[in-house]
């Protein structure tokens, strides 16, 4: 019988590689999960980090509001953002194709319950 001075490694790193190639396909499914918004350009923009504890609100070309990637009627936002507290962070991302008047009732939601904390998502122009 012969005996084993090394360990083998191959199994193991075909095991790991298995793996890698699951973790990767599981998170390409998680990222579709998102809503596509094409956010308007603007020349000036301010980076800042995401907050977890930020709210999203995101408006489609149709018109169509989602809450943290979850679809809302305007009567169920009105009563979702009436029971925030004033100093909640709250980012927005609005379609550019999307109506102005999308946009000032969101605002205008904001507006009418004090909440001033507001992050506009848009993209900066190309060669400023």
């Amino acid at each position: 019988m012969k005996k084993f001075d090394e360990i083998n490694i191959i199994p193991f790193i075909d095991i790991m590689l298995v793996l890698l190639a699951i973790v990767l396909i599981t998170a390409s499914f998680i990222s579709q999960g998102k809503i596509q918004v094409n956010v308007p350009k603007a020349s000036q923009t301010v980076a800042f980090k995401s907050d977890d504890l930020a709210k999203l609100l995101t408006v489609t070309e149709k018109g169509e509001v989602f809450f943290n990637d979850k679809p809302i009627s305007a009567e169920a936002l009105e009563k979702e953002v009436a029971s925030w507290d004033k100093t909640q962070k709250v980012t927005l991302k609005v379609d550019a194709k999307s109506s102005f008047q999308d946009f000032v009732s969101i605002t205008d939601l904001m507006a009418k319950n004090k909440i001033s904390n507001v992050a506009i998502v848009t993209m900066k122009e190309k060669g400023r």
